[in-house]
């Protein structure tokens, strides 16, 4: 079985990825396991800073590594928060600060509209020119008030028209399925299904 580094320390996405990669008989190894540190994500794009991160945890282990970069953007915003949602309001993290800055933001809004994207990126080694890279986008539109307990991040404030719900009210299983990081994740076994590291 060929060992492969996540680039996470996330143990939601952790699972997800170990998910999608058990049809390749690839072991998951989670970068913490193997004394990784996290990465720097200086850039502006999801995908440059999957890559960074990827690059960064190849670099540390001489292992193939799998990294996302993922957020909510909203149109009306200029795309905030992007690639600074999980610190949005600022340090500490919280996803309580980051939802009430969203929301505070969005107040004389008319434009709803919000979607969350996820970038994944593949690399066989650190200096790899041709890595894998997939990625999803799933839209919906920010609601004030709080709805559902599941999930984490945007999740309570991010709603879905076509469920009648938000992302925290949906089953487990339908957000891994349908979300911007499961639609991330079903083109990337499509492109390893051809590839082999």
């Amino acid at each position: 079985m060929k060992k492969i580094v996540i680039a996470s320390n996330s143990a939601g996405k952790l699972r997800e990825f170990a998910e999608l990669l058990k049809p390749f008989d690839f072991l998951a190894i989670p970068q913490s396991e193997l004394g990784v540190s996290e990465a720097e994500e200086p850039f502006a794009t999801f995908i440059e800073n999957a890559l960074a991160k990827a690059r960064h945890a190849s670099r540390a282990t001489g292992l193939p590594t799998l990294a996302d970069d993922s957020g909510i953007c909203v149109p009306a915003l200029d795309g905030a928060p992007g690639v600074y949602s999980a610190r949005y309001a600022g340090e500490p993290r919280s996803d309580a600060r980051n939802n009430e800055k969203l929301v505070a933001a969005m107040q004389i809004i008319e434009d709803r509209r919000a979607f969350y994207y996820a970038a994944l990126v593949l690399v066989q080694h650190a200096d790899d020119p041709h890595p894998l890279i997939a990625d999803g986008a799933w839209h919906g539109e920010i609601v004030a008030e709080a709805r559902g307990t599941g999930g984490f991040g945007y999740d309570p404030h991010f709603y879905l028209p076509q469920y009648g719900c938000t992302s925290a009210e949906l089953p487990a299983e339908v957000k891994i399925r349908e979300s911007h990081r499961g639609i991330a994740m079903r083109e990337l076994a499509k492109k390893l299904a051809q590839f082999r590291l």
